[in-house]
C-alpha cells in the first residue's frame, strides 16, 4: 500500500486553494489611496489659484473683454432706440402724460435693453431658466448680506464724499444728470423713480453690468480687472444720461466709477445679484430722496440742491 505522502496526488497533498478574495502577492505595489492625505496617497492637485482661476490664452480674454464690452454698450444703444421710440410715441400722440413717459422710458430702456439683453445673450450660449438664475446668483439675500447692502452704502458714501470734496477743491466742472433735471423741475414725480430704484433700474442694470458683464469677465479674468473693466463700462455708458461739457461729464463719470467698484466687490464676495441690485438702489433712492427734500423744503433749507450728482441711474 502506498503512503499518501509519497503521492503527489493524493488529497492530502495538493496544496491548499486560495480564498475567494486571493491576497495580493507581498511583492505587487500597493495602489494609492484616494486620500492624499493617507500616506502613499494619490499626489495632491494644486490648489486652484486664488488670482487667476482659470487661467487661458491671451486670445481668448481679448474675446472675453471685447464680448463684454460689446454687450455693456450695445444695452445703452438699444436703450436709445427704444427712448426714440417713446419719444415719437409722445409725439403722435400730443403729448403722454410725464409718468407715463417715464414708466414707458423705464420699461424700454430697462427691462428690454438692460435685463432683456442679458437673459438673451445668455440664453444664446444655451442657459435654460434654471441656468441664467444659477449663473446669475439670484437668490434671496440672507441677514449678513442685507448688513453688506447698508455696509456697502456706507463706504460708497465716504467714498462720493471724498471725491466730491477733492472736486470742489479743484474746481472742476461736474455735469447734471438727466434725470435729476426731470425730478427738480417735476418734484411730484421722485417718490416714482425711488421706487423704480428698487423694481427696475437697480435689478436690470446690475443683471447686465455685475451679472453678465463682470460674469463673462470673470470666465477669462482675475478677479481685480473683471471688476474694474465691468465698472469702467458701467461708468462710462453713463455719458448718455448726463448734461454739459465733455469736462463736466468726464469728471461725473470718474465719480460714478467708485460705486461701480463696490458694486463690483460685493457680487464677487457674495456671488448673489440681489446684492449690487440692492446697494445700487438703495444709492439712487438716498440722493434722489435728498434731492426732493432739497426742492420741496428749499425755502426752509434756504437753497436748492443742485443737480450735479454722482447718480449711478
Amino acid at each position: 500500500m502506498t503512503d499518501p505522502a509519497d503521492d503527489p496526488k493524493h488529497p492530502l497533498n495538493t496544496p491548499e486553494q486560495p480564498s475567494n478574495t486571493p491576497e495580493q502577492p507581498s511583492n505587487t505595489p500597493e495602489q494609492p489611496s484616494n486620500d492624499p492625505g493617507q500616506p502613499g496617497g494619490a499626489p495632491e492637485q494644486p490648489a486652484e489659484s486664488t488670482t487667476d482661476p482659470n487661467p487661458e490664452p491671451d486670445g481668448s480674454r481679448l474675446m472675453a473683454v471685447a464680448v463684454a464690452v460689446g454687450l455693456g454698450v450695445l444695452g445703452p444703444g438699444i436703450a436709445f432706440v427704444g427712448g426714440l421710440g417713446v419719444w415719437f410715441a409722445d409725439a403722435a400722440v400730443g403729448g403722454l402724460p410725464l409718468a407715463v413717459s417715464i414708466v414707458l422710458t423705464l420699461i424700454v430702456g430697462q427691462y428690454v435693453a438692460f435685463a432683456g439683453l442679458a437673459v438673451a445673450y445668455l440664453g444664446w450660449r444655451g442657459f435654460d431658466r434654471a441656468g441664467i438664475i444659477s449663473y446669475l446668483g439670484v437668490r434671496r439675500p440672507s441677514l449678513k448680506e442685507l448688513g453688506l447692502v447698508v455696509a456697502g452704502w456706507v463706504v460708497i458714501l465716504i467714498m462720493v464724499l471724498v471725491v466730491s470734496a477733492v472736486i470742489q477743491f479743484l474746481g472742476t466742472e461736474t455735469a447734471s444728470n438727466q434725470s435729476a433735471e426731470v425730478a427738480m423741475d417735476n418734484p411730484a414725480i421722485i417718490p416714482l423713480f425711488i421706487v423704480a430704484m428698487f423694481l427696475v433700474v437697480g435689478p436690470c442694470e446690475e443683471i447686465l453690468y455685475r451679472g453678465v458683464v463682470q460674469g463673462r469677465l470673470r470666465e477669462s479674468l482675475p478677479v481685480a480687472p473683471a471688476i474694474v473693466i465691468a465698472s469702467a463700462v458701467f461708468a462710462v455708458i453713463h455719458v448718455m444720461a448726463l448734461t454739459g461739457g465733455i469736462s463736466g461729464r468726464l469728471t461725473t463719470v470718474a465719480v460714478l466709477f467708485f460705486p461701480s467698484l463696490v458694486f463690483g466687490a460685493v457680487y464677487e464676495y457674495t456671488g448673489n445679484i440681489v446684492v449690487p441690485a440692492l446697494l445700487h438702489a438703495l444709492h439712487n433712492a438716498v440722493i434722489f430722496t435728498i434731492l426732493y427734500i432739497g426742492v420741496v423744503y428749499a425755502d426752509e433749507l434756504g437753497g436748492t440742491t443742485g443737480g450735479a450728482l454722482p447718480l449711478p441711474f
